[in-house]
Formats: C-alpha cells, structure tokens, sequence
C-alpha cells in the first residue's frame, strides 16, 4: 500500500509536549469504558464471554445494553474478564469503599 506509514513513525516526530498530552488523553480513556469497549480491550467475544457465563451470546449483548443491572450481575461479568469489582463513593473529602456488595462466598468463608 504505498503512501501508508506504521503509527509509530508518524508518532516518533511528536515533540514531547505532544507525547506527554497524548498518554495523559489514552489514560483518560482507558479510566472510562462501556461494558462492551471494557470487553473488547480484553479481546474476549461476546461468545467467549457467554461460554465463561453459561448464557448466549445474546444475553451477553442485552446485558452489555443495559444501563441498569443488579451488581451481582455485573460483578460476575467483570470476573469473567478476569477482574475484580469494587464499588467506590467519592466525596469531596475522599473516597469511601462500599463493603455491603461483598461476594457472599466471600462473606461466608470469613465467617466460617
């Protein structure tokens, strides 16, 4: 394909006031994703992950959708991709993990 030029040589000439703007731009990106940009970085399909879940393809899709869920549910979705799901309050004077969501296997074995 002539006139074509790999990325990397067209990044190579950024200065570095370029560079450092660009990272800083990818990290806010990578800080913020759908379900279905989250998956796809992970390079995993919507079929493997409903292999992984035992669902459809098509569940995995709705469930990708949805803009309401159970947090079980997506804390599922999340280990499938090989992740663990926290949920986070953020105040104005800091930051509160929630614990009420801890995984009942979890909460069971520290009883036991």
């Amino acid at each position: 394909m002539a006139g074509h030029k790999p990325f990397k040589l067209l990044t190579d000439k950024f200065s570095p006031e370029l560079k450092a703007r660009v990272e800083e731009a990818t990290k806010r990106l990578r800080a913020e994703m759908t379900l279905a940009e989250l998956r796809q970085a992970r390079r995993l399909t919507q079929e493997a992950m409903g292999e992984t879940l035992h669902v459809g393809q098509s569940s995995i899709a709705k469930l990708e959708k949805r803009t309401d869920m159970y947090v079980g549910n997506l804390r599922r979705f999340v280990r499938a991709m090989g992740g663990d799901l926290e949920i986070v309050a953020r105040f104005p004077e800091g930051e509160v993990k929630i614990s009420n969501f801890a995984d009942l296997a979890e909460t069971a074995s520290k009883v036991a």
